[in-house]
């Protein structure tokens, strides 16, 4: 199962991974990404016993673009669950997958057990950008243009294409993908940058104020943050720690992306305490 139809009708693209039977973990994959971040976890997954089930937010890969808001990608989320027959699950997010996850647990404490928040931005007032949600996108909308012409998703060149996405990331960051296998990274950057929907509207979303409160989770909630993360510095991993009713905070020694790929079995961990 690649794709589910959404009961409004819309297309939401999903990726099932893991152990072939098992409880169920959901992830929120991070931007500009995809699913394929949840394949990163496939072997630890199945080495935990637990499925591992991430879908496209609207605008990535195929799922169809939509006017969506942290709530309304919690509800296509349960939509998904009902699809694959998982009724509580344990919840990652991963990034700006973070406020998803937060929102998830938050808007459907009946169906999420626990949480691991990976890397995650937090709602720091003085990054809101004024104006309506639409206007922070068209804002938003010239620089990102001009990166993603700078990658050129569409180079059917994979080795090039890669080699252009990672230079930007920190070394670390940079290493681990490098050392994927060059279609997998391919592919992944061409479904999260091809079209700009999905980028856009996460871009737009994470510089507002958010729709949910973070003190409305009441799982068992993790925080994990890289020390050493420049694409969302300590300060939001310690700020959701304060705002989530009894979360713990764990700190690595890593980098942004680091801090998932290499702990993925420490994080699956997590979801159990």
């Amino acid at each position: 199962m690649e794709s589910i139809r959404l009961p409004d009708g819309r297309t939401a693209q999903l990726w099932l991974g893991g152990a072939d039977t098992g409880p169920t973990v959901l992830f929120f994959h991070g931007c500009p990404d995809t699913r394929h971040a949840a394949m990163t976890g496939h072997d630890a997954a199945r080495a935990a016993g637990v499925r591992l089930l991430c879908v496209n937010r609207p605008g990535y890969g195929l799922s169809t673009p939509h006017p969506s808001s942290h709530a309304s990608v919690a509800a296509d989320a349960m939509a998904a669950l009902d699809e694959v027959g998982a009724e509580a699950v344990a919840v990652i997010g991963m990034s700006i997958g973070g406020p998803y996850a937060l929102a998830t647990a938050a808007l459907h404490p009946d169906r999420v057990t626990s949480m691991a928040v990976v890397s995650s931005i937090s709602n720091l007032p003085e990054r809101w950008l004024p104006g309506a949600l639409d206007e922070v996108v068209e804002r938003c909308r010239p620089d990102f243009a001009a990166w993603v012409a700078g990658i050129d998703p569409a180079d059917p060149d994979d080795p090039s294409l890669v080699a252009r996405f990672v230079a930007s990331l920190p070394d670390a960051d940079a290493a681990l993908l490098v050392a994927r296998p060059v279609t997998d990274v391919a592919a992944s950057v061409r479904e999260a940058l091809v079209r700009p929907d999905g980028f856009l509207r996460d871009a737009a979303i994470c510089l507002r104020e958010w729709d949910f409160s973070p003190a409305a989770v009441s799982c068992p909630t993790t925080i994990v943050h890289g020390e050493h993360d420049t694409a969302h510095p300590l300060v939001h991993g310690r700020t959701l720690a304060d705002q989530v009713p009894g979360a713990r905070l764990v700190v690595r020694p890593t980098t942004h992306l680091a801090t998932l790929l290499t702990g993925w079995p420490e994080i699956l961990a997590s979801l159990d305490s």
